[in-house]
């Protein structure tokens, strides 16, 4: 018992930094992986560099985006979720 006492301390810690930390960033990375599943051509995106474009191409892991400029192509991982969301309520 005693044995026991003398880790609870370290017990709560872990379980609070689970419940803080590790559990929302597992959350935001699965809904980070569902948004960019999603994704089609045609959908309005902001890159997390910034760049305003709309998606043109897709392919597995990369999309190619028409901006005012001209076509980039870039990874799928570089669009923002939260930036693309608030685009898309203002417009």
């Amino acid at each position: 018992m005693q044995d026991l006492m003398k880790f609870a301390p370290y017990l709560l810690m872990f379980v609070v930094l689970y419940f803080f930390m590790i559990r929302p960033q597992q959350k935001r990375a699965k809904n980070e992986k569902e948004f960019e599943s999603g994704l089609k051509v045609g959908d309005k995106i902001i890159t997390k560099s910034g760049f305003h474009g709309k998606i043109v191409e897709l392919a597995e892991t990369s999309a190619v985006i028409e901006t005012m400029s001209g076509k980039l192509k870039i990874e799928r991982s570089a669009i923002s979720m939260e930036m693309s969301a608030a685009s898309v309520k203002k417009a």
